[in-house]
């Protein structure tokens, strides 16, 4: 952050600062240039009506040009059409010739003008043309000091390197501020993520500064929070299945070691015995059960079975299925179908997911109560719901329901052989047909589940 301060701040800076410069030198050559174009223009049509190129006994015109070489501090030298130096304001070349490249071009009609920046002088020749004919009569050399444009140059050149400096200084004090604040907020959050890499989720963030630093800190809070009850769930799932697979075992133990200590059985003992026995087994492969659909729903979408299937023959024989189990008590079940639906789906996952939502619904139920389970269809989607006249799911608990481990009524769960593992499995199955779930409840009153998922599989 800092390099990009530096590079958006001064470095745009620095460049301004040298086209200023430049801009003005190159404008102020070129007003020059002009200027002794126009004053060599006016020597030009003074020479002619005098005999100044014929000999150089011409006082009004030497006084003239004297004042232009005084004026702009340099040397005019005025050459005839034979080459000779009729007029040197130096009085050093006069009667000399003069042949230079720039001289003979001006004979041409050509005006030559040229910048010498290492030296500081600027030299001009400009042709003596006869008004008539148009010939070339002589030439005027020029040589004028540009130290004066030189020292504005560096006086504006001083100026301009103080501002910036300050300027420059004042930026990246700036920017060593600024990318302090910015950054020090997110340093901390790395350093948190560092400490949350490392297991420690009993810390809360707390890092003021931008507004969007601080929803960062909300976020992680609340990311914090689920992670500790996701974590407490786990281990209270693991102490309550390492429970629960024990105590069918040791029942069967205690049940069979009742059995070998007693001699001349009854019948009737044995089979009460054995049907306890079974009872237990039963109880432990539920268990076992879920923890392997688990362990497999954890696998990829490739491993799905997708084959086209009548959805309402599927949900009446999961309901013939449960029938019995609600019978026991006194539940009834209604099934609604309002289209006929033919769908691509993985049946045997889908029969666990809605077979787990229904036996949910039967175990909490009230007695004498209700579920009703509904199907419907459009162009793209079918939609099923099981709604139940049950205990209902607290409100504060309804966005944790589909977490793994995760038990509302840990009691209750126990009591009915809960793992809970059932919701967990059904969210896992439907998003693995890309569909969606949601749950609504009041408690008190009843739960109602809603799956939505397409007609056509989307691998």
């Amino acid at each position: 952050m800092l390099l990009v301060f530096i590079v958006i701040g001064i470095v745009p800076l620095s460049f301004f600062s040298y086209v200023v410069l430049k801009t003005y030198e190159d404008k102020a050559i070129e007003n020059r240039v002009k200027q002794l174009q126009g004053q060599a223009n006016m020597l030009s049509n003074l020479l002619l009506p005098t005999n100044l190129l014929a000999n150089s006994d011409a006082p009004e015109i030497d006084k003239e040009i004297n004042r232009i070489s005084e004026i702009y501090d340099g040397r005019i030298i005025i050459v005839n059409n034979s080459l000779t130096i009729v007029k040197d304001t130096y009085s050093l070349e006069e009667g000399k010739y003069l042949v230079s490249p720039e001289v003979i071009q001006s004979f041409n009609n050509v005006k030559y003008n040229n910048h010498d920046h290492k030296n500081h002088y600027l030299k001009l020749t400009y042709p003596i043309t006869h008004n008539t004919t148009k010939d070339v009569m002589g030439v005027i050399v020029m040589n004028f000091s540009t130290k004066d444009i030189q020292s504005i140059k560096d006086s504006l050149e001083k100026g301009i390197m103080v501002f910036v400096a300050s300027l420059a200084t004042l930026i990246l004090v700036s920017a060593f501020y600024f990318s302090n604040k910015l950054t020090k907020p997110l340093t901390s959050i790395v350093n948190f993520i560092d400490q949350l890499t490392e297991g420690y989720l009993d810390q809360e963030v707390s890092i003021k500064g931008y507004y969007e630093i601080e929803k960062i800190s909300d976020s992680f809070n609340k990311m914090i929070s689920r992670m500790q009850k996701l974590e407490k769930s786990r281990q209270e799932f693991v102490s309550n299945v390492s429970h629960e697979l024990k105590t069918p075992i040791t029942s069967i133990k205690v049940l069979a070691d009742s059995l070998i200590a007693q001699e001349d059985t009854p019948v009737e003992l044995y089979r009460e015995f054995l049907h306890d026995i079974t009872d237990e087994i039963e109880r432990e492969n539920k268990i076992i059960n879920d923890l392997l659909s688990l362990v497999k729903l954890d696998k990829t979408a490739g491993d799905m079975n997708i084959t086209s299937c009548n959805i309402n023959e599927l949900l009446e024989q999961i309901l013939k299925r449960l029938r019995p189990i609600a019978k026991k008590r006194n539940i009834e079940m209604i099934f609604e179908s309002f289209r006929p639906v033919i769908a691509e789906i993985d049946e045997v996952k889908l029969s666990l997911a809605i077979s787990n939502l229904i036996e949910n619904a039967i175990k909490y139920n009230m007695e004498d109560g209700w579920i009703r389970v509904s199907l419907n269809a459009d162009h793209k989607y079918f939609f099923i719901k099981i709604a139940d006249s049950g205990i209902g799911i607290p409100e504060e608990e309804q966005d944790y329901i589909f977490e793994r481990f995760y038990r509302v009524d840990k009691a209750r769960s126990r009591e009915t052989g809960g793992t809970g593992l059932g919701l967990s499995i059904t969210k896992n199955v439907i998003q693995m047909h890309r569909g969606a779930i949601k749950v609504y409840s009041t408690e008190g009153e009843g739960t109602t589940f809603n799956v939505r998922i397409p007609l056509n599989y989307i691998a």
